[in-house]
């Protein structure tokens, strides 16, 4: 495909996006233009300062936004501090990225005070670490308020590394999300990392067979292994996208595909035929369109996301601190 047919698909990709889901569940585009009309570029620019120091902070910020979306709604539930509040559940180990939300939220207050939700600093913060990585942009539909509720025995509706995709299947439904949301919102993996600690039991002695997963090809278990050794760092860190770790792109697909995925339930989509076909479609390279499908689906599937259960008007406050209720 030449230069310019790629260029007109992207600005027409970019326009689509513009002019869709403007309004979500009581959300709008540019809410804060008038009372803080500085607040995306204020998120932008923390995200921006913690990235250009360390980029691994990208998918945490990423993985922040989805496991407060997944629990209580995107409230910034994870955010509050406490012995028995949602960031402490087994489920939410290793989350990052509470010092750039507290950075943002600690400009904006003395910007506008009393005006933007941490909810809203999570999902632009979200946003902006994909565009950072590669990934691709979108307007963010804004006027969520913060929750009064954070329990971490609520975490259990989080998917797991170890779900089956009949399990992951019916979380994500439990949120009103799709087989194809499902698909495309664990694309996010394209930058994310874990331990080895959820990847050593599918190298060495997967169900007690003295094997390796069957469902990891041949040609990938000696890199998985040279990552994870049996008697290693369990919290040694190894990136879910093997091919292009920190790029936003669609070859985490092509690693699915390919049995290269690092997890067991990503590669699960793989071997499931209501969620085949979708990783086949961001994994193709159809007439040069490689990537472009994947680009356009996640930010829609990402406002979809960012919509579940949001408190708008009296239904929650905005927190003065992000660590707190008021």
């Amino acid at each position: 495909m030449a230069i310019s047919e790629m260029a007109v698909i992207f600005f027409l990709f970019s326009v689509l996006l513009r002019s869709s889901l403007v309004h979500c569940q009581g959300l709008q585009r540019g809410f804060y233009d008038s009372d803080c009309p500085d607040a995306e570029d204020i998120v932008r620019s923390s995200v921006e300062k913690y990235y250009n120091n360390d980029a691994t902070i990208a998918p945490g910020l990423l993985r922040l936004h989805f496991h407060d979306c997944f629990v209580q709604g995107c409230d910034a539930s994870i955010l509050i501090s406490g012995a028995s509040s949602e960031r402490t559940a087994p489920q939410n180990f290793g989350l990052r990225g509470f010092e750039v939300i507290d950075d943002a939220k600690s400009q904006l207050e003395a910007e506008c005070p009393g005006v933007v939700s941490c909810a809203d600093i999570l999902a632009l913060a979200a946003r902006d670490a994909v565009d950072l990585t590669g990934g691709p942009s979108w307007s963010v539909p804004l006027g969520r308020i913060d929750g009064r509720i954070s329990s971490a025995s609520d975490a259990k509706a989080l998917p797991s590394p170890f779900d089956p995709v009949s399990i992951q299947r019916q979380k994500f439904a439990d949120q009103g999300l799709t087989d194809h949301d499902l698909v495309t919102l664990v694309g996010a993996h394209t930058i994310g990392q874990t331990d080895c600690l959820f990847v050593r039991y599918r190298l060495y002695n997967f169900t007690a067979t003295g094997n390796a997963d069957p469902t990891i090809s041949p040609s990938a278990v000696p890199q998985l292994r040279a990552l994870c050794p049996a008697n290693g760092d369990a919290s040694r860190r190894v990136a879910l996208d093997l091919t292009s770790p920190g790029a936003f792109d669609a070859s985490f697909f092509k690693n699915v595909r390919d049995g290269a995925a690092v997890l067991e339930s990503d590669q699960r989509l793989w071997g499931d035929a209501s969620t085949q076909a979708t990783v086949q479609n961001y994994a193709g390279n159809i007439r040069g369109l490689f990537g472009f499908r994947f680009s356009y689906e996640f930010p829609k599937a990402m406002i979809k996301m960012s919509s579940i259960a949001v408190k708008t008007g009296t239904q929650g406050e905005i927190r003065k601190r992000c660590s707190r209720f008021n």
